[in-house]
């Protein structure tokens, strides 16, 4: 009983002295906990809706307010033309487009048959639905609320058209999100496994040796692995393609020069996860944290980021997968090209570069 006790006390003096252990024990949980409690949330709200109206009377004024009132739809990110108002959806800015065509307040008036154009972005299926049934919800309470019971409802219709993915095939969305997150988490396990090898073999400082700089040895290596992330996602865009059916609408050309890019960005994060870690186990800890709960939880794949409170919305800015999966469904779903992505190109840019910035100095002060 004295030996357990002994070993007991000795394991305890061996957990305080390292933080790591207590980080993994302690701070883990807590973080999973929130990012858990706030990021996964199945409600479908703040829909972002475009308005057009072109019959501009009291009625159809009324209609408008009553949708951004409603608490299902939001404002989109920017205000339709009426020569083009599907550029909206083309770009993401809004989810879905209401057109009032002329004749909507007489049609409430007279009774007569009149359809209102609701136009939905069918690349997130689950949104698009609902969508389409809140606007149902929307218009129906109105004409309640206009015709008391026993009144006549005039024939005033919501005429529905999906846009991108018709079928609303959910698979089209989630699995173009999960060609992200392969290449995220592949790429950057591949170069903390590498480097925390060789350090374990003892081989890096026999590297370190040799007349290179440390910038030299992190592209010399990031090299061949961008090659081989690139064969992975390329295995996994044809199995979505041929497989599940994912259409492709748009420029692969431009796909690709993205993905190098993005691929660019999770190879930093696997050199950084090297840095802090002395085996190729807890490199593969470190790297699953940094890569695999960010790039699922905090990236627009599984759950709306306009859900999400607002300090999380700010710490998806840093996510690389959040950029990228816009940008490879813009381009396969909708066609989209860099003058509608560019947004969304310059941010995952930018990124990178900072990633392999901080993963080039890193790596040197850690070798230093």
């Amino acid at each position: 009983m004295h030996s357990i006790r002994y070993i007991a006390l000795k394991e305890i003096r061996h957990i305080l002295r390292d933080p790591r252990s207590l980080m993994i024990a302690i701070l883990m949980p807590l973080l999973m906990t929130l990012l858990y409690g706030y990021a996964i949330n199945l409600d479908i709200k703040n829909i972002k809706l475009a308005i057009v109206d072109y019959d501009n009377t009291v009625e159809s004024r009324d209609l408008a307010s009553r949708f951004y009132n409603s608490g299902y739809f939001i404002g989109p990110d920017a205000v339709p033309t009426l020569t083009d108002p599907e550029t909206v959806l083309r770009r993401s800015q809004a989810h879905a487009i209401l057109a009032i065509r002329p004749g909507f307040g007489a049609a409430l008036e007279d009774g007569t048959p009149y359809d209102l154009g609701l136009v939905v972005d069918g690349a997130d299926a689950n949104t698009a639905t609902a969508a389409a049934s809140y606007a149902e919800i929307v218009l129906q309470s109105m004409l309640e609320d206009r015709f008391p019971p026993g009144f006549e409802i005039p024939g005033v219709r919501l005429s529905q058209q999906i846009l991108y993915n018709p079928d609303l095939k959910s698979s089209h969305f989630f699995v173009l999100g999960l060609i992200a997150i392969i290449l995220m988490l592949v790429s950057a396990l591949l170069t903390s496994l590498t480097i925390a090898r060789e350090k374990e073999t003892g081989t890096l400082e026999q590297l370190l040796t040799a007349p290179v700089k440390p910038r030299e040895i992190i592209i010399g290596k990031i090299i061949p692995y961008i090659g081989l992330a690139g064969l992975d996602g390329l295995i996994v865009w044809c199995f979505a393609v041929f497989h599940f059916g994912v259409p492709v609408a748009g420029s692969m050309a431009l796909l690709a020069f993205f993905a190098v890019i993005f691929i660019v960005a999770a190879l930093s994060i696997g050199i950084l996860a090297s840095t802090l870690a002395r085996t190729q186990q807890v490199a593969m800890t470190i790297t699953l944290t940094l890569t695999m709960m960010p790039s699922v939880l905090l990236s627009g794949f599984a759950f709306e980021i306009k859900n999400m409170p607002r300090i999380l919305q700010m710490i998806t800015l840093i996510v690389p997968a959040r950029y990228f999966i816009s940008i490879i469904r813009g381009v396969m779903l909708k066609g989209s090209g860099l003058a509608t992505l560019w947004p969304q190109a310059v941010g995952l840019a930018v990124i990178s570069l900072l990633l392999l910035s901080l993963a080039a100095k890193r790596f040197k002060v850690r070798i230093g």
